[in-house]
């Protein structure tokens, strides 16, 4: 397939699939496919609700005119995607309340792109799964509704996503990226695809199979790490040593590997370990030391919440019917995504104890977070109103700013992420 004859579908604009569009569309003609109307309307005006991408960059791909030339072109409906060669899947992949897969938008998705199919055309997966969906579950959904025959007719691509949200420095392009093919030579075609805007250059892996295995294991050494960090905090709190100072100390070695405690949440970390531990238990094996990391880090917002509780208790606060702050609810810092946040958990939990929670955070979109969570936030805290603040989240406005005026004068401030003043906390991870 000849570069310059390149049409290129982003089917789904959430935030893997608006960067990459963006990208590709300063050199190609793409056309950008997402279900939900509302966000390509708000696209079409420059807004990017997920703060990825600036509506300067929108402004300069964006093409109103839904032309043909280079440029971005928009749609809701499967028709704007029609006339492509290359479709690129970049939808969700979540679990359900059960913590098991949920591939129904990967299978929606494929029966899209099967419906406009054409001969040669490529279909490239970024959506993370576990080793053996894009070719075992996929491309049956794609032979089955365009009646053509894979590595005949029409030929798949794996390449995983490695978008990291509110990241400004490692954006899309400058993160090496993983590519692999159905064919060796469809392989070469889909790493010579990527390489046109990936500046960091890229790295063609012998299947698709290893393509997804890397990506599913990439998250879950990071979610083992982090575990196992967290668990030396609930030992040293116990022991009375302060956590990051261990880890200073620690990290004078030149090979020591730098995690920290903290809650681990979002669309990667805290989900893709349980894809591959449910492909591990299909072939008949199971996943010690991936499981027991995911249940310690699902554990922290609880633990935080009786770690503020027993604080309270400690300066004599009655805890019925207190009043705590919680400051942030996103699933990470400087960025609105709330998707899958552990933050939520400690909020639960406060709320088992009958106390009062008000959360603020100026990054969530209010009816988002009552839309998935049912929990109003606060336009503002109130002054010398809490008997308890618990900074959940290091946005850079909790940093700066001066959360005492929030606090009664006896209250316990706990800090889950280790970034005010030792001298004004009372307890952190």
């Amino acid at each position: 397939m000849n570069p310059n004859n390149y049409s290129i579908a982003i089917v789904g604009l959430g935030y893997v699939g608006l960067p990459l569009a963006v990208a590709f569309a300063r050199k190609f003609q793409v056309y950008g496919f997402d279900i939900n109307r509302q966000r390509i309307d708000e696209l079409r005006q420059g807004t990017d609700k997920t703060l990825e991408v600036s509506g300067a960059e929108l402004g300069e791909v964006l093409d109103t005119t839904q032309g043909a030339g280079v440029g971005l072109h928009l749609g809701y409906s499967v028709d704007t995607i029609a006339g492509c060669n290359v479709y690129i899947v970049t939808v969700p992949t979540p679990t359900d309340k059960h913590n098991r897969p949920v591939l129904t938008p990967l299978y929606k998705a494929s029966e899209s792109v099967g419906s406009v199919l054409k001969k040669g055309d490529i279909v490239v997966y970024e959506s993370t799964v576990y080793p053996g969906v894009t070719e075992d579950e996929c491309v049956p959904v794609l032979e089955k509704v365009s009646g053509l025959t894979c590595n005949v007719d029409f030929f798949v691509g794996y390449s995983p996503e490695r978008i990291n949200p509110g990241d400004k420095l490692h954006t899309v392009t400058k993160i090496r990226k993983v590519t692999s093919g159905s064919t060796p030579e469809v392989g070469q075609v889909v790493d010579a695809l990527y390489r046109e805007v990936i500046e960091a250059g890229t790295h063609l892996a012998p299947s698709i199979k290893v393509a997804e295995a890397a990506k599913v294991i990439e998250n879950s050494q990071r979610d083992i790490n982090i575990a196992f960090v967290n668990e030396l905090s609930k030992i040293f709190n116990r022991l009375g040593i302060d956590t990051s100072e261990v880890l200073e100390a620690a990290g004078t070695k030149w090979n020591f590997l730098p995690f920290k405690p903290g809650l681990v949440g979002g669309h990667c970390i805290g989900v893709d370990p349980y894809y591959l531990a449910q492909k591990a238990q299909e072939v008949g094996y199971h996943p010690e030391i991936i499981l027991a990391g995911r249940r310690l880090n699902d554990s922290m917002g609880k633990y935080v919440a009786d770690e503020t509780v027993k604080l309270m208790v400690k300066k004599d606060i009655p805890v019925k019917n207190a009043n705590v702050l919680m400051l942030g609810i996103t699933f990470k810092e400087d960025c609105p995504d709330i998707r899958n946040t552990r933050a939520i958990d400690i909020y639960t939990e406060l709320q088992e104890f009958s106390i009062d929670v008000d959360i603020y955070d100026p990054w969530a979109d209010a009816a988002e977070v009552m839309h998935e969570y049912g929990v109003n936030l606060v336009a503002m805290p109130k002054e010398r109103a809490y008997d308890a603040i618990v900074l959940a989240v290091a946005h850079k406005e909790f940093l700066n700013g001066d959360i005492s005026s929030w606090k009664k004068e006896n209250a316990v401030i706990y800090d889950v992420k280790g970034i005010l003043p030792k001298e004004i906390v009372d307890g952190r991870l």
